[in-house]
């Protein structure tokens, strides 16, 4: 019998949906009413384009004599320039939440990538647009935008076709290059001609790891980073050349990035820990209708894009509530000088370390953190000299002004294993932490640096498959700090690829009683416990992880009442997780699975196509498909989906075996001899003793007839 998919691998690492602060819901409600018909710029075409882990000062337009940025350049010789732009996040789905809503984070609620999810009745720049007769469409790069976090709101397309549910073991993430994303854009945008239109055109390739094509590969070897920029700067040329050019008609454009990216500063590789200038601060360019070219060094922030783009479209804010944002395209006034809140809340949501939040305020910036940090940004752009000893009044003074509405903890949903593997690619390392009513100084972030780095070192570790190094060091982790979740997931994922599984279930038994382990982490456990026999105890740890119906729950109770044999109660399970996700490629892929078990070869054909439609980088999906296609006489079509499967997991061992088995039935000796070699080489002993003693014999036999007479 061949191998049907039983491995049941996750990753740990997770929480994930729904916010929702009920202050952000009386803000915001109500319809847009029209402006007056003689406001400048009224009813224009707008193009907002957010790149990012875009620096402020990665563009030549900033002064960076090394960057390779004509496009952007251009741009911001013909538009204004705004120099003091800051984001009010550091890591990409609130930042985007806040350029959207024009409400800071504690207002609509998003306050990180995981776990959050803009409320549906919160007005954002789609609604109100559409609503207002506007065409609408954002075409989005990556994953952290992804629809279920409720940004597609208002949008008539929300382009976010990325490969999804994609090998959930693996540090491989959904995105696609800025030219697809410019290229349906234009698409979209030249089919709407005639209607007014709000595109929204999000590029994700600066964000780490730094892989420029060429030819900014070779021109920026030791600058990977700025190659990614002058690449992403190649991709926008033919959505803004014809409006510079004066091809296109008049039309607000606004480009801005979502958060910068630290490159070292203060320790911090990447983003999302801290939050000094190098990642707060963005770049700000708008263009076209309405617009007064120069250089601005008003204070700008994300939320004053939300109510930009309504004055340039003639609107007014909803029910008449200019939040706590104002138009760029207004003279300057008194106002310009006002506070700007900002938030790093990653390491505390995700590792339980203390929560960062801050003020900045005429060039003087605040970090609230157990550990205080005062700047005067004007003398000391790189914050190296902290004066929070020198300049204890003004310190109070700021912090009095954080808006008593940001007080923690956040509302914060669960993160799914599969949303949490995805975010660990981007390099966010995300896993439910409890809230505490204190944090000292030993949970401050700049006291942690040395952990984050290592936690960022066993993930590179397990991504180059050098497991033998990532284990001893995730068990550091965990004894420096082993009531953090995130560290307990990281040792138990380790673990399990490495082939200790009864190991990593003791791992994860006792990160469960000592209240250390994540809902990402008891659902893995309950996978692991039923992949190894222990159904009765797999379904006790995960019905209660199901019982709010959340699908990604509901998969993995269907796996583990699968593997218990009962198939029909599966079925019931998956279709209700179908009924809630239509285009959930999960569940067809495990109703590809039950169907094999039942012995129903054309309906684990039909569900694992359908899965593979959704995401053709699915290698379970390919397996179940190869299975089914050899039990209905297709037998080379099914040696090509296990050829599939390998290639896009070498580790899969029921499609390795499958192919080296069936591979030789077919006459195919070559690509039996490569699959079982494979196979042999690395399949658990213990869980595969039969399949290997018959793959041996299998590989013997092949040496024998290759050895010459």
């Amino acid at each position: 019998m061949d191998r049907e998919h039983a491995d049941h691998r996750r990753s740990l690492l997770g929480p994930g949906s729904v916010p929702t602060l009920l202050a952000a819901l009386l803000i915001l409600a109500g319809a847009a009413s029209k402006a007056p018909p003689d406001e400048p710029g009224r009813g224009v075409d707008v193009v907002l384009i957010t790149i990012d882990t875009l620096r402020a000062d990665a563009l030549g337009s900033s002064g960076d004599k090394q960057a390779a940025t004509p496009v952007l350049d251009r741009l911001a010789a013909a538009g204004r320039v705004f120099s003091e732009a800051h984001a009010h996040n550091v890591v990409t789905l609130p930042s985007h939440a806040n350029i959207l809503t024009g409400l800071y984070p504690y207002q609509h609620g998003v306050r990180d990538n995981g776990g959050f999810r803009l409320p549906p009745s919160i007005p954002t720049l789609a609604t109100l647009l559409r609503d207002a007769g506007y065409a609408t469409a954002a075409i989005i790069g990556a994953y952290p935008l992804d629809s279920q976090f409720g940004l597609d709101r208002g949008f008539e397309l929300y382009d976010d076709h990325y490969p999804k549910g994609s090998k959930p073991t693996e540090f491989i993430f959904p995105e696609r290059s800025g030219e697809e994303v410019v290229t349906r854009a234009l698409d979209w945008w030249h089919r709407q001609k005639g209607r007014r239109r709000f595109l929204w055109v999000h590029l994700f390739d600066p964000h780490a790891p730094y892989a420029p094509p060429e030819p900014f590969a070779s021109r920026f070897r030791d600058a990977p980073y700025l190659g990614e920029v002058a690449a992403t700067d190649s991709y926008l040329g033919p959505l803004l050349d014809p409006f510079l050019d004066g091809d296109e008609p008049p039309a607000l454009i606004v480009v801005t990035s979502d958060h910068g990216e630290a490159l070292g500063a203060h320790g911090e590789m990447t983003h999302g820990l801290f939050a000094y200038e190098a990642t707060l601060k963005v770049p700000l360019i708008l263009w076209g209708a309405g617009v007064e070219p120069g250089r601005d060094g008003r204070p700008a922030r994300h939320v004053d894009i939300f109510p930009t783009v309504l004055a340039a479209a003639g609107l007014a804010t909803p029910s008449g509530d200019p939040g706590p944002g104002r138009s760029l395209l207004a003279k300057p006034d008194d106002e310009d000088s006002g506070d700007l809140y900002f938030e790093a809340l990653s390491a505390n949501l995700n590792r339980g370390w203390a929560p960062l939040r801050g003020l900045l305020r005429q060039g003087r910036k605040l970090l609230a953190l157990p550990l205080p940090e005062l700047y005067d940004l004007a003398e000391d752009p790189a914050e190296m000299r902290n004066l929070i000893d020198e300049e204890r009044e003004l310190a109070g003074t700021l912090l009095a002004a954080l808006p008593v509405e940001s007080v923690w903890p956040p509302a914060r949903g669960e993160v799914s294993s599969a949303e949490a593997a995805r975010l660990r690619a981007l390099g966010y390392l995300t896993d439910s932490a409890p809230a505490r009513a204190r944090y000292g100084p030993e949970d401050d972030p700049k006291r942690l640096i040395d952990l984050d780095r290592k936690m960022h070192r066993v993930i590179d570790l397990y991504s180059r498959g050098r497991l033998e190094e990532a284990v001893p060091l995730a068990r550091k982790i965990v004894a420096e700090r082993p009531a953090m979740p995130l560290g307990q997931s990281l040792l138990a994922q380790a673990l399990l690829e490495s082939g200790a599984t009864a190991e990593a279930v003791r791992v994860m038994e006792r990160a469960v009683e000592i209240d250390a382990a994540s809902v990402g982490l008891r659902r893995q456990l309950g996978l692991t416990l039923a992949e190894t026999g222990r159904t009765g105890e797999a379904l006790a740890v995960l019905r209660p992880l199901a019982s709010d119906a959340d699908p990604r729950s509901l998969n993995a109770l269907a796996l583990a009442l699968s593997e218990a044999g009962r198939q029909g109660d599966a079925v019931a399970v998956l279709e209700q997780v179908l009924s809630r996700d239509p285009d959930n490629p999960t569940a067809y892929e495990e109703l590809g699975l039950v169907a094999l078990r039942l012995g129903r070869w054309e309906a684990a054909r039909r569900h694992s196509r359908r899965a593979l439609e959704l995401n053709d980088q699915l290698p379970r999906a390919w397996n179940n498909l190869g299975v089914a296609l050899w039990q209905l006489g297709q037998g080379a079509a099914a040696l090509d989906a296990w050829q599939r499967a390998v290639e896009l997991d070498p580790r899969l061992w029921d499609a390795l075996y499958n192919l080296g088995t069936r591979a030789l039935e077919h006459g195919r000796p070559e690509i039996a001899r490569h699959a079982l070699e494979g196979f042999v080489s690395g399949a658990p002993a213990r869980r595969y003793a039969a399949d290997l003693r018959r793959a041996r014999v299998l590989l013997n036999r092949l040496r024998r007839s290759r050895q010459p007479p």
